[in-house]
């Protein structure tokens, strides 16, 4: 029974579920001709993923009207998705069969129409699908990566202290302005508020109390009492401010600790117990993990070595004390015990940095894949502004050259000038516009060094245009998150000279706030880090700092954002966390001049102007309405994700006694024992499959419970349970 192109298109419909409020990820999806021809399609397993461009293969069943069994087959498809990482989604914008495989013997004729019913149809049909599904099927040892090379691993500066202590950084040389709105000088060079009085000292605030020294570098000590009114007004003004901008229903929360203030003009990490450490084993292995401390300390029983993780990379030593030395640690030299650390264990949050375990190899793909978005090329556009003329230093390496008196990332090359700002590209014949929507990304962009203040701009992406829309996207090194050799890292690991001239522009920090990795917000500040010891950052003073576009066109921190985890706070010798209507995850994102926003989402498209974010996928009803076809209601599908095929495009499933079979002559067939290795491989892809539903799950659960409500614990201390086991903290870390 041929059918043509022509005939396929009249009479060819999708079958909807008469079931409704159907779960967006149940398999298979069916496709249903008015003829009756009933097409299964299961669930994708990944080949590659790189950009928008999604290789998948599945397998299907196609069930003519006047057969009794269906008939098995694959096919191989390229896909231009669109990916949302807020909603951690991928929907499939279009689709190529590549290949297509059935039992030779039958529907020899029907090749072409069953290409083209998959590739009308199945894009539609499909939906959303999660995005941790189609990392778990993802094969990473056959995935294609960009990755990072030349990262620093170099320790800076590393502090140790026994008492409540809080870094307090400033970017080289204090630099004093004077604020319009305060009519007193202020070091702007600092996320913190370090202010100068009339008396000549100095004043920091943060945690909601003053603190005064007779330099800007201290040292510090508490005097809340001691200040004149002037310092009251502005605390309230910081206080109230703050308020305004926290989400959470704590936000009248008050820090009642004081903190040993240290200050650091150059890249440094303070770690910090409360007391003498104090140890307790892990189950199941030979590490011992510091128990009064916030950060990740662990003790190795048989070499006697500590060990730290600080931004994604391991440093050891043989005590711990303020004089240790520490060293880096190549992730493949760690004790093989770190990769026994259970999932659900209070140290299972470290796993996304140890080589070899589920965690590392999914935060590694992760790290890999986009943000997508439309770009109106008739709307969108961005300013530039420099401190002077504008100035050009030629990048190491490449023809390019980048802008050094400008917070914004401009890139000259070949006569022209690119600016990216929130993960577009812009063009202009002049460095100060007028700018508009870029269709290319300037070459040579990949061999920006990291080196080199601009690195994170090629991480920004321009994946096709038309008359009016550019489709872009940028991946999470964007935001300062690189995959370095088996493992994923927070910054390039070096310190940038500022520029310093009328105003003053920072340029990518890695070190100094504890970050720490979370599989689904990304990095994210330490749990001392709260509003108020950012509160001058945040608003800014009027100087035209730190903030308004930023470095990465959206503050110094992690590109365009990081998230903060619980508020805490030290009460009776303890860290705390705030349990009042629970703890909250969010994101510090700095948008425009004015307002720093805290939000789960760490997306630089969400709400700018003339970006639209990838369209989501219809629903099946909404497809019936939209297209006038009737919905005809397919043979019951065989349970969903049970259906798997190999790279040869050979079928297989679970059997009820759960053995596999084989799909072969029109039957089905146990899996030879002699082939161990087929059953290993599909064992793997089972249980790869299994994890990313439950990191489906687990992310669903935390986006629809009470706001990002937690309620302390690792993420998902729901009941104890750990959320995927995936080691991710939201919540306040114990």
């Amino acid at each position: 029974m041929y059918r043509s192109l022509q005939i396929l298109v009249v009479s060819c419909c999708t079958l909807l579920s008469a079931k409704t409020g159907i779960a967006q990820q149940e398999w298979p999806r069916t496709i249903t001709a008015t003829d009756g021809t009933v097409i299964n399609v299961y669930q994708p397993q990944t080949e590659s993923f790189s950009g928008n461009v999604l290789k998948i293969r599945s397998a299907i069943s196609i069930l003519e009207k006047n057969r009794q069994e269906p008939v098995f087959g694959v096919f191989w498809s390229t896909a231009i998705v669109g990916t949302d990482r807020d909603t951690r989604q991928v929907n499939i914008e279009s689709l190529k069969v590549d290949n297509l495989k059935v039992p030779a013997d039958t529907l020899h004729t029907e090749n072409v129409y069953i290409r083209t019913t998959l590739e009308t149809y199945f894009p539609r049909v499909a939906g959303q699908i999660p995005l941790d599904e189609v990392l778990a099927s993802l094969d990473q040892d056959e995935e294609e990566k960009k990755l990072a090379s030349g990262i620093s691993n170099k320790l800076p500066g590393l502090i140790f202290r026994t008492q409540p202590s809080m870094l307090v950084l400033i970017d080289g040389a204090p630099k004093l302005k004077k604020s319009g709105k305060w009519g007193l000088d202020v070091v702007v060079n600092s996320p913190f508020t370090i202010i100068r009085d009339k008396d000549g000292r100095f004043y920091l605030h943060g945690g909601r109390h003053w603190y005064m020294a007779p330099a800007a570098t201290g040292p510090y000590v508490f005097t809340n009492d001691k200040v004149r009114h002037k310092l009251r007004k502005i605390a309230r003004q910081l206080d109230r401010l703050a308020r305004e901008n926290d989400d959470s229903p704590n936000s009248e929360t008050v820090e009642d600790q004081v903190y040993n203030i240290v200050v650091s003009t150059t890249p440094a990490e303070l770690i910090q117990t409360e007391g003498n450490a104090e140890l307790s084993p892990i189950e199941g292995t030979s590490l011992l993990y510091v128990t009064n401390s916030d950060n990740d300390i662990f003790v190795d029983t048989h070499s006697q070595q500590y060990y730290v993780l600080l931004a994604g990379r391991w440093y050891s030593s043989p005590a711990l004390n303020e004089n240790s030395r520490w060293q880096y640690i190549a992730p493949g030299k760690l004790p093989a015990d770190f990769a026994r650390i259970p999932e659900g264990s209070p140290k299972d949050n470290v796993l996304a940095s140890v080589p070899g375990t589920d965690a590392a190899r999914e935060a590694v793909m992760d790290a890999q894949i986009p943000q997508t978005a439309k770009v109106d090329r008739r709307t969108a556009t961005t300013q530039v502004a420099y401190d002077g003329a504008p100035e050009f230093r030629p990048i190491e390496g490449t023809h390019l050259q980048y802008g050094v008196n400008t917070r914004s990332t401009v890139i000259l090359y070949n006569g022209s000038y690119y600016a990216v700002d929130n993960g577009v590209w812009f063009v202009s014949a002049t460095p100060l516009g007028p700018w508009t929507v870029s269709t290319r990304r300037p070459d040579e962009m990949d061999l920006i060094p990291p080196t080199c203040p601009v690195y994170n701009a090629k991480y920004v992406y321009v994946y096709d245009t038309s008359p009016d829309y550019a489709y872009m996207g940028y991946t999470p090194g964007y935001l300062n998150s690189f995959v370095d050799g088996p493992t994923v890292v927070y910054g390039t690991g070096y310190d940038y000279d500022p520029w310093v001239g009328d105003d003053y522009y920072p340029r990518p920090w890695t070190w100094g706030f504890d970050m720490n990795y979370n599989p689904w917000c990304g990095w994210g500040f330490g749990d001392g880090y709260d509003y108020d010891w950012f509160d001058g950052f945040g608003f800014g003073l009027g100087l035209g700092g730190w903030y308004g576009g930023g470095w990465y066109g959206g503050g110094w921190w992690g590109g365009a954002s990081a998230y903060r985890p619980a508020y805490r706070h030290w009460h009776g010798g303890r860290f705390r966390s705030d349990r009042r209507g629970g703890v909250y995850g969010r994101t510090a994102t700095i948008n425009g001049d004015t307002h720093l926003h805290m939000r789960y989402n760490n997306n630089v498209y969400r709400g700018r102007e003339g970006v639209l974010q990838t369209r989501p996928g219809a629903t099946r009803s909404e497809f019936a309405r939209n297209t006038n076809l009737r919905p005809m209601q397919g043979p019951r599908p065989m349970s969903g994700n049970s259906m798997y095929s190999d790279r040869e495009g050979n079928i297989y499933q679970r059997g009820a006694q759960g053995h596999w079979q084989q799909r072969m002559n029109r039957g089905w067939a146990p899996v030879n024992s002699m082939r161990p290795g087929i059953v290993h491989n599909l064992d793997r892809q089972q249980q790869f499959g299994s994890r990313g539903q439950m990191r489906v799950q687990n992310f669903q659960r935390a986006s629809n419970f009470g706001g990002m409500r937690f309620g302390g614990g690792h993420f998902g201390g729901f009941g104890g349970s750990h959320f995927g086991g995936v080691g991710g903290r939201i919540g306040a870390r114990r």
